[in-house]
């Protein structure tokens, strides 16, 4: 396992991110005064678990195209997404800061301000938002364990002090008050909104394609959780009690002792449990914050967004503050406009849908999102690079050659006088502008799903050459990590070098790689390999060399004395 070396997390540190992130501020901000509750809200927290089953496979298929909102929204696009998702997570860090400034103070210490708790509280997470996924995984897997444990074992205490005829009362009372089901679901969904925050990190996760499992187990064991306390709030306090506080899990924690009263003060342990979560939910939102910016290529949030969310935590408008306004905010902004544009990002990338089907998209938005049109490009429509050399000229400029397989001899359709085989290149300053001068130029789509080889030139094994080209390619949705990577004195020539028999680079050196498997390790490099470097920083590793000698073609694998293989025209 390598999480700690190329900053992706384990399916274990995912799960444990949800209910980290999650828990707290759901115990504290679901239940009690003016919120759906009894009967309703537990039906209505099974059908948005339910529906959340649904939504994850939309997440899952979305995240590609949030890795660079810029490129797959578009400017104006990418733009709007990132300042629409950075409003929330400002409003949900100031939402996050006011509680903690709230039931601290009422539930540890009167000492100190609770201005003061949210200004030390934000503080600590913003110095922690730029330190990337792989640290805030560790964290997760080292507490979320006993986090769990620890929630749990508060719902089993406490459930020994319910009573039957609490519950019989609570039913038959939230029937009575006329309340809808629709109440309670759409208040479940909305607090669950920020699970739509989940493209951003699912990159940084090992196996992306079987994550739906682990989202899955996370979505039920909040739901879980949240069904537990439903009915536990009301079968220890009572009904109409759970309608007057304001947060009915503080004296839920007061009551949690240990068998033998081993501790006087055993709340304050259940109060420092949920205070951890509530931190590591403010410093989770900050790191999303930051990572939509950077995707959007806007900067980075680190201290302005955490600024920002302390600000609004503090702030009242004629006598509304956050702790006022966030319910409806999610209600009737956020989750509908998230839907909105995810919508809009996944047709954009997966194909244009008919109007009709578009508008009833727009009408039933919490529907729609499972109903992913895949209209992509017709395979006659792509060209296949098996290839790639990366070399930078004189000017500065980066030289992209893409080595192309022979299709039509390859499916059998090759016609006397018809090349089918050759190289394309295409330079520029930057690799968004050689982007910008493909699509110009060229009329197929350029697919870099089948690369198998990437071969630098001397000019980019500088440090800085190098990485700037790991951190473009790890960006790039269809360009596995699997692939060998090479070096030449110039990557343009190798590239475009082709065999007697018509075999591109590409297809020559992948046979050479899987038909002598006795040098494919330690020999062969691939680019994770190369992200291993980028990542902890070190220097790039020693490269397999590729020389070109006239018509022929040479591979000098590192520690080989004369084994060398060798192509011919």
């Amino acid at each position: 396992m390598r999480i700690e070396e190329n900053n992706r997390i384990s399916h274990k540190q995912l799960y444990f991110q949800i209910l980290l992130t999650f828990t707290s501020p759901l115990l504290l901000g679901l239940f009690g005064k003016g919120r759906p509750a009894g009967i309703w809200g537990i039906l209505g927290t099974a059908a948005a678990v339910i529906l959340l089953f649904l939504y994850l496979v939309f997440l899952i298929r979305l995240a590609p195209f949030c890795t660079n909102l810029k490129k797959y929204a578009g400017t104006g696009g990418g733009i709007v997404i990132a300042l629409f998702l950075s409003v929330y997570v400002i409003l949900t860090c100031g939402y996050l800061l006011h509680m903690l400034a709230v039931i601290v103070p009422e539930s540890l210490t009167n000492q100190i301000s609770g201005k003061l708790i949210a200004f030390l509280a934000v503080l600590v997470c913003a110095m922690g938002t730029h330190k990337g996924m792989q640290r805030r995984g560790r964290m997760a897997g080292a507490s979320g364990g006993l986090y769990l444990a620890a929630v749990i074992l508060l719902m089993v205490l406490t459930a020994f002090q319910g009573r039957k005829d609490y519950l019989v009362q609570m039913i038959e009372d939230s029937v009575a008050a006329g309340l809808e089901f629709k109440d309670g679901f759409y208040i479940q969904l909305c607090a669950f909104s920020g699970i739509g925050l989940l493209p951003f990190s699912l990159p940084c996760v090992e196996k992306q394609g079987s994550s739906g499992k682990v989202l899955a187990c996370g979505i039920l064991t909040l739901g879980g959780i949240l069904v537990g306390m439903e009915l536990l709030l009301p079968a220890v306090f009572g009904w109409n009690r759970v309608l007057q506080e304001e947060y009915p899990v503080l004296p839920l924690l007061a009551g949690a002792n240990l068998p033998g009263n081993v501790l006087a003060r055993f709340d304050v342990i259940w109060m420092g449990i949920l205070v951890f979560g509530l931190l590591f939910s403010i410093g989770s939102i900050l790191h999303y914050g930051d990572q939509i910016l950077k995707n959007a290529r806007l900067g980075t949030g680190r201290y302005w967004l955490a600024g920002a969310a302390y600000a609004v935590s503090l702030t009242k408008v004629k006598g509304l503050g956050i702790g006022q306004i966030f319910e409806p905010y999610l209600e009737y902004v956020f989750l509908p406009g998230l839907l909105l544009l995810q919508i809009f990002l996944m047709v954009r990338n997966r194909g244009k849908w008919k109007k009709k089907g578009l508008a009833a998209a727009g009408m039933v938005l919490s529907m729609c999102l499972f109903a992913g049109g895949c209209g992509g490009v017709e395979p006659e429509k792509r060209i296949y690079p098996l290839a790639l050399g990366v070399d930078l000229d004189e000017k500065k400029n980066y030289v992209f050659t893409y080595g192309m397989p022979d299709m039509m001899r390859a499916t059998g359709q090759d016609k006397a006088g018809e090349e089918g085989v050759g190289s394309l290149t295409v330079s520029g300053s930057s690799f968004s502008e050689i982007e910008q001068v493909y699509r110009r130029s060229q009329g197929k789509y350029l697919d870099l799903g089948h690369l198998q080889i990437l071969v630098l030139g001397n000019s980019m094994l500088e440090r800085e050459n190098w990485r700037h080209l790991a951190d473009y390619l790890r960006q790039e949705l269809y360009v596995g990590e699997n692939i060998y990577v090479f070096q030449a004195e110039n990557g343009q020539r190798a590239v475009s070098w082709r065999s007697g028999t018509e075999s591109s680079l590409g297809e020559w050196v992948q046979g050479i790689m899987e038909n002598n498997q006795w040098d494919r390790r330690p020999d062969g490099i691939t680019l994770r390999d190369i992200y291993y470097d980028f990542y902890t920083g070190k220097e790039l590793q020693k490269l397999p060399v590729i020389r070109v000698e006239g018509e022929q073609i040479h591979v000098d694998f590192p520690g080989q004395n004369k084994q060398e293989k060798t192509g011919n025209t």
